[in-house]
């Protein structure tokens, strides 16, 4: 199934923005949902509302089937050993917190280094950086190709027998490169260290095998994966998991209360706190059999063709600069055009319907190597085509010429 076939899918493709047709690529924020999922949350409120693993009623024992069978469905779409593996959390944040937390401040101690990049989005990168802080870690960053890559050399000169934990992103959201994960995992495994990986951009664009990456940690967002906003993933070998004290306590999460001390439920519901998100786990259940149904690979390629498109023509237009690496990107190409601020473009293009993103993306350390104080991204899905990649490009000669009409 193509592009096209593909939005009849997504009703909200179908509508213009400001007089003309929508063109969404602001996909590295979030993904459009197609009715499919959209349809399977409105079941679960209009068939089986209830929460899960306590009652003992039918729609008690419904809804946490449902539950429990989108855990499976997440656990078969990495590739984890086990659902005991497969925590549900609000999101990428959460679940980077819930290991800077409930790992590293437990297991770190001076001397011990945590080793990242200056990539990363804030969710990766804040978290480490106060774990750093407050068990008196160094926190290292591994140094940067030219192009914002990172190089397997840079990183067995950064790694040392003294680092216990490496946290990176599988993809960037702004440079759009793939991080050799299963290599940086065999590097850090050889000093000791964990791998922990932020895989927000990578889940939803790449296919994600956790056992063959053999990376400690691996999380990601349904939203960003036609899934709905509001949960996600934290993947963790066990042996690394039952280390991990719980960040939130109450209800659910525990298996006996005394007044002096409590105890708590076995893997993974130790980590879900309270009423989970049951019906943003059915969604993404839902969201992942879309996707699996289309086919990971597919999904890749198509993408990396839009992409390669958009860069052939985009590196040829004076005055616009394209960061990261020129080849071989993934679903994103984050860019400046000279002598206009991001936000001055976005609101130019989104006057044709065409939705981008502006701004720091959450890597303001990375824009502060990059020498800029925000860019610009386009980002695509599934769903983009050719033509949509066309009227982009005619969108930003069009803003090119109307600024270059102010400026002169």
């Amino acid at each position: 199934m193509n592009a096209k076939e593909l939005r009849k899918y997504f009703p909200i493709l179908h509508q213009e923005v400001n007089g003309h047709p929508l063109v969404y690529l602001d996909n590295g924020a979030t993904s459009q949902k197609p009715i499919q999922v959209i349809e399977a949350i409105d079941a679960y409120y209009k068939e089986v509302n209830s929460n899960v693993h306590r009652g003992v009623h039918t729609l008690g024992s419904r809804a946490t089937d449902k539950f429990e069978e989108a855990r499976e469905k997440v656990r078969a779409f990495v590739n984890a050993r086990e659902t005991a593996e497969i925590v549900f959390t609000r999101g990428t944040t959460t679940a980077v917190n819930t290991i800077a937390y409930g790992y590293a401040r437990a297991t770190l101690k001076p001397g011990d280094e945590i080793v990242t990049t200056v990539v990363e989005h804030h969710s990766n990168f804040i978290p480490w950086q106060q774990a750093a802080k407050a068990t008196g870690a160094t926190f290292k960053f591994i140094p940067l190709a030219e192009d914002g890559t990172i190089t397997l050399d840079a990183v067995r000169e950064t790694i040392t027998d003294n680092t216990k934990i490496v946290a990176i992103h599988h993809i960037s959201n702004v440079l759009g490169d793939t991080t050799p994960i299963k290599e940086i995992a065999q590097i850090a495994h050889q000093h000791g260290a964990v791998l922990f990986v932020d895989g927000a951009q990578g889940a939803p664009h790449t296919k994600v095998d956790v056992q063959d990456l053999d990376c400690d940690f691996y999380t990601f967002s349904a939203h960003k994966m036609c899934g709905p906003t509001g949960i996600g993933v934290l993947y963790g070998k066990r042996e690394l998991l039952e280390k991990t004290e719980p960040m939130e306590f109450g209800g659910e999460m525990i298996d006996f209360v005394e007044l002096y001390d409590s105890t708590w439920k076995e893997l993974p519901w130790k980590f879900e706190g309270g009423t989970p998100i049951i019906a943003g786990a059915i969604g993404l259940g839902a969201a992942i059999d879309f996707l699996q149904e289309i086919g990971m690979e597919e999904i890749e390629r198509h993408e990396k063709k839009l992409v390669a498109y958009a860069m052939e023509q985009m590196l040829e237009m004076d005055g616009v600069s394209v960061y990261g690496p020129k080849k071989d990107r993934s679903s994103l190409i984050t860019f400046n055009l000279s002598e206009v601020h991001p936000h001055d473009l976005a609101t130019v293009l989104d006057s044709h319907g065409i939705a981008i993103r502006a701004g720091h993306h959450c890597a303001q350390p990375l824009m502060r190597w990059l020498n800029v104080t925000a860019s610009a991204r386009a980002s695509f899905y599934l769903y983009n085509t050719e033509e949509e990649v066309d009227v982009f490009l005619s969108g930003l000669k069009k803003a090119k010429e109307f600024f270059g009409n102010v400026f002169s």
